[in-house]
C-alpha cells in the first residue's frame, strides 16, 4: 500500500483511516505574525487552492498585498488529519493545498484567481511538471456560492484563452469546501525558513484576462 501511488483517487472504503486528533501545527504565520487558524478579520473570505506541491503556492500568495494569512495543509480527501507521508502514498485522496485568508476590500477574488490560472499549469490531471500524483492536482476550494460562481466563470474565461493558445482543457477540481487539515509545523512558511528549497511552480506562459 506505501509502495504503490495510484494514479486516480481513491475511494472512501480504500482509504487510509488517519486519526481523530489534529496533527500538532504552527500557531501563527512565520512571515506575518497572524494566527494561522484564527480568529480572522469580519469581512476576510477564505479560498482554497491546489497548484502541486504547497511550498511554492504558499509564497506566492503571502506576498500578496491584502492576503492577511496562508497555510498549508490537505484537503478534498477522506482520510482524517493524515500526515505528509500518508498523503504522499496516494491513498488519503487529499491534494496539497493553500488556505488563503484575504481582505476583499484591498485584493479581490479575480485578482487572487489570476495568480492561481497564470502560475502553474491546471490542464494536467494528476501531476504538476515532475511532480506526479493525485496530491498534485490543480484544484479550487471554495466557501460560499458566490466564490463558487465566480471561479466557474474565471475558469471559463482562461479557458478559452487555452483554447486560442492551442492548450489543452482545464483539469482543476473545483468544488465547495470540505475539511481542511492544516499540515505539519516544518511545511508552514516552508520557503521563507528554507529560502533556497524546492518551487516547482511553472505557469503556461497564458495570460489571465479576468472573468
Amino acid at each position: 500500500m506505501f509502495m504503490t501511488k495510484p494514479s486516480h483517487i481513491v475511494s472512501q472504503s480504500d482509504a487510509l483511516p488517519g486519526r481523530e486528533d489534529a496533527l500538532p501545527t504552527a500557531e501563527t504565520h512565520f512571515v506575518n505574525g497572524n494566527p494561522l487558524k484564527g480568529p480572522y478579520p469580519e469581512g476576510n473570505e477564505t479560498l482554497y487552492v491546489g497548484m502541486g506541491c504547497f511550498w511554492g503556492a504558499e509564497r506566492l500568495f503571502w506576498q500578496l498585498d491584502g492576503v492577511w494569512v496562508t497555510a498549508v495543509g490537505y484537503q478534498g480527501g477522506h482520510t482524517p488529519n493524515p500526515t505528509y507521508h500518508e498523503v504522499c502514498t496516494g491513498n488519503t485522496a487529499h491534494t496539497e493545498a493553500v488556505l488563503i485568508n484575504f481582505d476583499p476590500s484591498i485584493i479581490s477574488l479575480d485578482e487572487i484567481l489570476r495568480k492561481f490560472w497564470e502560475e502553474h499549469d491546471p490542464t494536467q490531471g494528476m501531476r504538476q511538471g515532475n511532480d506526479r500524483g493525485t496530491q498534485y492536482r490543480s484544484a479550487i476550494y471554495t466557501t460560499s456560492d458566490a466564490q463558487l460562481a465566480a471561479v466557474e466563470q474565471s475558469r471559463n474565461a482562461f479557458q478559452a484563452q487555452l483554447d486560442q493558445a492551442g492548450m489543452g482543457k482545464i483539469t482543476t477540481e473545483i468544488v465547495p469546501a470540505g475539511p481542511f487539515f492544516f499540515a505539519e509545523d516544518y511545511h508552514q512558511q516552508y520557503l521563507a525558513k528554507n529560502p533556497g528549497g524546492y518551487c516547482g511552480l511553472k505557469g503556461t506562459g497564458v495570460t489571465c484576462a479576468g472573468s
